[in-house]
């Protein structure tokens, strides 16, 4: 039996046999052994986003897919993930498709997606309801920023593809319903990579110039991908910030995109945008047809009502016997000299009985009426009343007043009652 020492001594032998890595080329070593695997360059993986990262600055996202059962780190790189569609977020079920590696610095085995969906959905599916519901958080769907319609545009913008039969055929439907507007072609790109921004700066275009008072923003129809531009969120915050009103008409009846959203009217069809836009001629004239017919019921009616009322007018006494209001007035004029005669009368004959009644007074307490009786008034010369015999003196003239006159006495002499006694 080998003792312990011999046994560590060919241990010892075996490994200075073998050649000891350094564990930057242990690591460099796996990566090569797996970068040269054929089904780990381009493997499905299905699993849970956790740890999800993502630095603008570089625009990188870093995440890990898991399963109930275990975990594996991923990488999506800037030029891979720039054709991302919607955005990642914890707890999304995902299918990742890339290539399995070994970063050399930290010797942690990942997988470099070239691919990111949603488990079950399209991408544009979930990228459309994510900026869908950004978007009405921050209120741009609200009704109140809803602009009204023009009723009778002087200028009709279409923004669309120049080509194609969806522009041609909004052209006609403007011409026939109202060929009085003016339309105003913004050719854009609407498909491809190109499209969102060409579609902005139409919208920017027109809103700057005040080129149109309503703006036609379509296409005709097509698949999700070919309509993808209207879902763009920087053209569905030029829809929301343009002054002029905006038809969102996309595509076909079932086709939704976010600037039917945004927009302030949504149209099924491109077609159907047109008719939005501009009234129908030949609605007008049959409204303003029925307008006149309406005028001219209305002016018949008040000139037969003046009719009537001018022959009631006219058919008056005072029209057919104009002397007879003269008449009448006169007669008016007479029984109220009457009544006011009348009244005077009532009015004076309380005062007279008054009058009647002092004036007996009067008379009874009257100078006169003491003289009627016999009695005599004596005055001097000067008219003073003499009241006693004492007053007068011998040889005065005095005279006495009578009722029917007055004597000129002399006075010859003065008896006084006393001397009578």
């Amino acid at each position: 039996m080998r003792s312990f020492s011999a046994f560590l001594q060919e241990c010892v032998g075996c490994v200075m046999e073998k050649h000891i890595y350094a564990v930057s080329e242990l690591n460099l070593m796996v990566k090569t052994i797996l970068d040269n695997v054929p089904e780990l360059e381009n493997v499905c993986v299905r699993g849970e986003i956790s740890n999800y990262k993502f630095y603008p600055s570089s625009g990188h996202h870093y995440f890990s897919l898991k399963d109930e059962n275990g975990a594996i780190r991923c990488v999506f790189f800037k030029a891979q993930a720039s054709r991302l569609r919607f955005q990642p977020q914890n707890g999304m079920k995902v299918i990742a498709v890339g290539r399995v590696g070994v970063f050399p610095r930290d010797g942690t085995y990942q997988l470099y997606c070239a691919s990111l969906q949603p488990d079950g959905v399209g991408d544009l599916y979930v990228a459309f309801e994510q900026l869908k519901e950004k978007l009405w958080k921050e209120g741009l769907f609200a009704p109140e920023h809803k602009k009204p319609l023009p009723a009778y545009p002087e200028t009709i913008g279409i923004v669309t593809s120049p080509v194609g039969a969806a522009v041609h055929d909004m052209i006609r439907i403007l011409r026939r319903r109202y060929p009085l507007a003016k339309v105003l072609l913004l050719p854009v790109r609407v498909q491809g990579p190109e499209a969102p921004p060409s579609i902005v700066r139409a919208i920017r275009y027109a809103c700057q110039r005040r080129a149109a008072d309503v703006l036609i923003v379509g296409r005709g129809g097509g698949s999700a991908e070919d309509l993808w531009a209207f879902n763009d969120e920087q053209v569905a915050r030029a829809i929301y910030e343009a002054e002029i009103p905006v038809i969102s008409a996309v595509g076909h009846e079932p086709d939704v995109t976010i600037a039917d959203f945004v927009a302030d009217a949504r149209a099924a069809t491109p077609t159907h945008g047109a008719e939005m836009a501009a009234p129908d001629q030949a609605e007008l004239q049959d409204r303003l047809q029925s307008l006149r017919l309406h005028m001219l019921r209305l002016q018949s009616s008040r000139l037969e009502l003046l009719r009537r009322r001018l022959e009631n007018l006219a058919a008056k006494r005072v029209m057919t016997d104009p002397l007879a209001f003269v008449e009448d007035k006169r007669m008016l004029l007479g029984h109220v000299q009457k009544e006011l005669y009348h009244a005077a009368e009532a009015g004076l004959t309380e005062p007279r009985r008054s009058l009647s009644a002092l004036a007996a007074s009067l008379d009874a307490l009257s100078p006169l009426r003491v003289l009627g009786r016999g009695y005599a008034m004596v005055t001097d010369e000067a008219g003073q009343v003499l009241r006693r015999a004492r007053d007068a003196s011998l040889g005065d003239s005095i005279v006495n007043r009578l009722a029917d006159g007055a004597l000129h006495c002399r006075v010859e002499r003065i008896v006084l009652e006393e001397e009578k006694q």
